[in-house]
């Protein structure tokens, strides 16, 4: 398959080794389960147990909080113990509303799961959707976005391709690689049965080259359907990225503030697609996901298997725990990730990397001034000017980055790696697509209310009208009325 040439990017140590010979292995159940309603983008799910319910496994204990949002399930049986607030697995640290179960020991699934779909392909593609929406999945890349509503793209364009990305480029991460390795079959049918409910005639499978075994693996398991092609992809930073994926298989540059469905294609993490197997052959909700745990100052690198709402600090110790104090703990890879408040964090849906990482690793020096090298530029695998980008953040003027596509960012981290100056011109970009958000959100609110008020004026007014309307035409009825009287009395007094 020809393949096309992607701008920019870059090649930071891998340091994969560490993990991807590792078989995955299953965490024990923890003594307790810690499961927010926010851990995917969109509107928070909505409880719907109470502190002393007994839940099962796979029961649903949040609903959907709108058409963007996921529900929530019950990792275990076990006793619910509180719906409290508990610190976010987040750099900032702030409290996420969250469902506290107690383990019963007997992970005993529900008996109300619903009913295993038989023939996938032979069902409407909206009973697949509403499966994926009930059983909580979400893009489980790092993004967590709502996985039936991107499948619902296949009702608005006209989709040639579901792009399965495989390409897992953030370094140290290999929980993907294992997963396709181990279970191939899975995410090939999840795949197929997406693609069904797309309306997607063909997929492709998008692996970077260093992963071969798992090249070799989704190969023979896709060997039996002519419609999907398994791709080795270029080994280039951030060959993960959605849009760069797909510009590297079909040739095709997704514009700014379009989706790549304009292209023709949707793009599915092979995660997800196994959790759509399992949703959809057996009635299994995301109740549990695979993470890497690895860095230098981790004991024993590892990809496990854990239950959501897992405490961090059970799946490090389960780990070995820390051969040294980390420099960073990170969520995710380390140049996308968010460093960790603490270990006292729960596991969520879109968590694909604990990363324990030493002073060596993380690199840290003192910024220094910009020498304008361009390198920033060179490298950006979106073709924005970084430098200008950050000259204009740093004297507070949003709306020229904003002019300059800070909001095209992906925030890949590329533009920071390469820095000779070490300045973090990720966290600049970072903080200004928040605050450009954040404003565009206040402007929509007081537009909103501007509406309100104008509407409500114009119905005063328009009941004032109403009524001076009706008053007039009083007076002119009374009016009209004394003279019919007056002329009546003339006639008579005639």
């Amino acid at each position: 398959m020809k393949l096309f040439p992607v701008r920019g990017g870059i090649h930071p140590e891998y340091r994969k080794e560490r993990t991807a010979e590792q078989a995955i292995v299953t965490l024990p159940m923890p003594a307790a389960l810690y499961i927010p309603l926010q851990q995917h983008i969109g509107a928070a799910s909505e409880a719907i147990v109470a502190a002393g319910d007994t839940v099962k496994k796979g029961q649903v204990i949040a609903k959907s909080g709108g058409v963007v949002s996921a529900t929530a399930h019950a990792p275990t049986s076990g006793k619910v113990v509180a719906v409290t607030e508990v610190t976010a697995p987040h750099a900032s640290g702030l409290p996420l509303i969250t469902i506290i179960i107690e383990p019963d020991g007997k992970d005993e699934w529900a008996s109300d799961l619903p009913a295993p779909i038989a023939d996938p392909f032979a069902a409407d593609s909206k009973v697949i959707r509403d499966r994926v929406a009930a059983s909580g999945i979400v893009g489980m890349g790092g993004a967590a976005f709502p996985s039936a509503v991107k499948l619902n793209l296949g009702t608005q364009h006209k989709l040639e391709t579901l792009l399965i990305n495989g390409a897992e480029c953030e370094p140290y991460l290999t929980c993907d690689d294992r997963v396709m390795r181990e279970f191939a079959d899975e995410v090939i049918d999840g795949a197929r049965i997406m693609a069904h409910a797309l309306g997607a005639p063909n997929i492709v499978i998008g692996i970077e080259t260093n992963k071969p075994a798992a090249i070799e693996a989704m190969g023979k398991a896709a060997a039996a359907h002519t419609n999907i092609t398994v791709v080795g992809v270029p080994v280039q930073y951030p060959m993960g990225s959605e849009r760069h994926l797909v510009q590297a298989i079909t040739g095709l540059e997704t514009p700014a503030r379009k989706l790549t469905a304009d292209l023709g294609v949707v793009v599915h993490n092979v995660a997800t697609a196994r959790a759509v197997h399992k949703a959809v052959r057996f009635g299994q909700p995301l109740v549990r996901r695979v993470i890497t745990v690895s860095g230098g100052a981790v004991a024993k690198p590892a990809n496990v298997e854990v239950p959501l709402g897992t405490m961090v600090a059970d799946l490090v110790a389960f780990c070995g725990g820390f051969t040294q104090p980390p420099r960073r703990v990170v969520n995710g890879g380390p140049m996308m990730g968010q460093p960790l408040p603490s270990l006292e964090v729960p596991v969520v849906k879109g968590m694909s990397g604990i990363l324990g990482l030493t002073t060596e690793e993380t690199g840290e020096e003192p910024s220094k001034p910009c020498i304008r090298c361009g390198t920033c530029v060179t490298i950006c695998p979106c073709g924005l000017v970084p430098v200008e980008m950050a000259r204009f953040i740093k004297h507070d003027k949003l709306d020229d980055a904003a002019k300059w596509g800070v909001t095209d960012c992906v925030s890949c981290g590329s533009c920071s790696y390469v820095c000779p100056s070490h300045i973090p011109l990720v966290h600049y970009f970072n903080y200004a697509k928040g605050a450009l958000s954040a404003a565009d959100r206040e402007r929509r609110r007081l537009d909103t209310i501007k509406g309100l008020v104008e509407n409500h004026n114009a119905r005063i007014e328009k009941q004032q009208a109403a009524k001076k309307a009706a008053a007039a035409a009083a007076a002119a009825a009374k009016a009209q009325a004394a003279q019919a009287s007056t002329t009546d009395d003339d006639k008579a007094n005639a």
